[in-house]
């Protein structure tokens, strides 16, 4: 017995919109970017799921995997500018950030 592809594509719609609500409600830049690894978690199921259900060729591992490497930069990149920030302002309110602000 197989799961049907509509099973993965729900779980990752819903796993796309929990991350798009962390990012558009929060206001910590550390919830924020929990919540674009939730919306990049959602596109690798995608990916993988219609891999699984497509050709068969390895070009859905391949993005997948590549977005696993996006994402990794982006948490490293992301946490340094916020510990950054957070050294210099004492806070990670994204409102209380201005600083290229003039």
């Amino acid at each position: 017995m197989s799961i049907p592809l509509s099973w993965y594509l729900i779980l990752s719609a819903a796993l796309f919109s929990i991350g798009l609500f962390g990012v558009l409600a929060r206001k910590n830049a550390v919830a924020i970017l929990l919540g674009i690894e939730l919306m990049l978690n959602a596109v690798n199921i995608n990916l993988v799921a219609f891999w699984r259900y497509g050709s068969g060729s390895i070009a859905g591992q391949v993005f997948a995997i590549i977005v696993f490497a996006v994402a990794a930069a982006e948490v490293a990149v992301g946490l340094a500018l916020i510990i950054s920030v957070y050294r210099r302002r004492t806070t990670v309110i994204a409102d209380e950030l201005d600083l290229l602000k003039w």
